[in-house]
């Protein structure tokens, strides 16, 4: 008798959540390529639909590459936190309709945002630079999964680079 564990469910309900993440990040990746890249900011676009797509093709791949627990999922949650916060550092103010003016935050995708409406442009300014922001909690999470996966392909290039380098070597 060959002394093995027997997989448990907790296992194969990782391997299947992973795969479904996998997937639908795929999809979506491909899909925001195809639904935004003709846009105005065609290459920020193109980026993010990247980064979904590669991420998606090495979730779904982990027989392909082995990437280390621990390291990955610390590089994920750092370049997560960090990409969110400093993606905060752009934003755009616009005014909109009836002197309407509205302020935004964050990088891919914006997820903080204050507004005002008012009679007059500068009306409408001033009353939106002293409002709250809001948050929009999916575009949030949308922020966090993009950094995080992109927290994941740097661990995945690192992984290549250093097999790469052991191969040379032997």
């Amino acid at each position: 008798m060959i002394d093995e564990k027997a997989p448990s469910r907790w296992a194969a309900a990782g391997r299947t959540a992973r795969w479904l993440l996998g997937a639908l990040s795929l999809v979506c990746g491909f899909t925001w390529i195809l639904l935004t890249v003709h846009g105005t900011s065609a290459a920020g676009d193109l980026t993010v639909g990247t980064v979904f797509a590669v991420a998606g093709l090495v979730l779904l791949m982990p027989h392909r590459i082995r990437l280390p627990r621990l390291v990955t999922t610390l590089v994920m949650v750092m370049v997560a936190i960090a990409g969110t916060a400093a993606g905060l550092a752009r934003g755009t103010e616009r005014v909109s309709g009836m002197y309407a003016y509205i302020a935004d935050r964050g990088f891919p995708v914006t997820w903080a945002q204050r507004g005002a409406i008012a009679d007059d442009v500068d009306t409408a300014e001033r009353l939106a630079h002293s409002a709250n922001w809001t948050v929009d909690l999916i575009s949030l999470a949308t922020n966090l999964l993009f950094w995080a996966y992109t927290g994941m392909i740097l661990v995945v290039i690192a992984v290549l680079i250093r097999r790469k380098a052991g191969e040379s070597r032997r």
